[in-house]
C-alpha cells in the first residue's frame, strides 16, 4: 500500500499562486505515475495534472497549461504542483492520486488518493 498526505492549499486572490506538495509513504517503488486531481461543489472530480514517476513526462488538463506545473522529487517521494495565475473557477478540494500501472485523465483507474486540501481563489 502507497499512502498519500497533501499540503499547501489555501486561499488566494485571483492572479495569486500556491504550491501544492504530496508526500507518498509506504510501497513508494510500486508507483508508476502520480496525479493531481479536483473536485470542486456539486461537480465531478477532475482531471488537473499527472507526471510519470520514473521518466518525468507530465500531462495537462488544457485549462491549466501554463499556469500549472507538476514535478516530482525521487529522493523524496513527493510531487507538487505549482499554480500560477490562479482564476476563481480553480476553487475546488485538490486531491493527489498514484497508481501502479495507470497515468491517464480517469481518477477511477488511480489506486491511491490523498484526503484532499481545499484551494480556495476569490474574485
Amino acid at each position: 500500500q502507497v499512502q498519500l498526505v497533501e499540503s499547501g492549499g489555501g486561499l488566494v486572490q485571483a492572479g495569486g499562486s500556491l504550491r501544492l506538495s504530496c508526500a507518498a509513504s509506504g510501497r513508494t517503488f510500486s508507483i508508476y505515475a502520480m496525479g493531481w486531481f479536483r473536485q470542486a461543489p456539486g461537480k465531478e472530480r477532475e482531471f488537473v495534472a499527472v507526471i510519470n514517476w520514473s521518466s518525468g513526462s507530465t500531462y495537462y488538463t488544457n485549462s491549466v497549461k501554463g499556469r500549472f506545473t507538476i514535478s516530482r522529487d525521487n529522493a523524496k517521494n513527493t510531487v507538487t504542483l505549482q499554480m500560477n495565475s490562479l482564476k476563481p473557477e480553480d476553487t475546488a478540494v485538490y486531491y493527489c492520486a498514484g497508481d501502479r500501472d495507470y497515468s491517464g485523465r480517469n481518477y477511477l483507474e488511480y489506486d491511491y488518493w490523498g484526503q484532499g486540501t481545499q484551494v480556495t481563489v476569490s474574485s
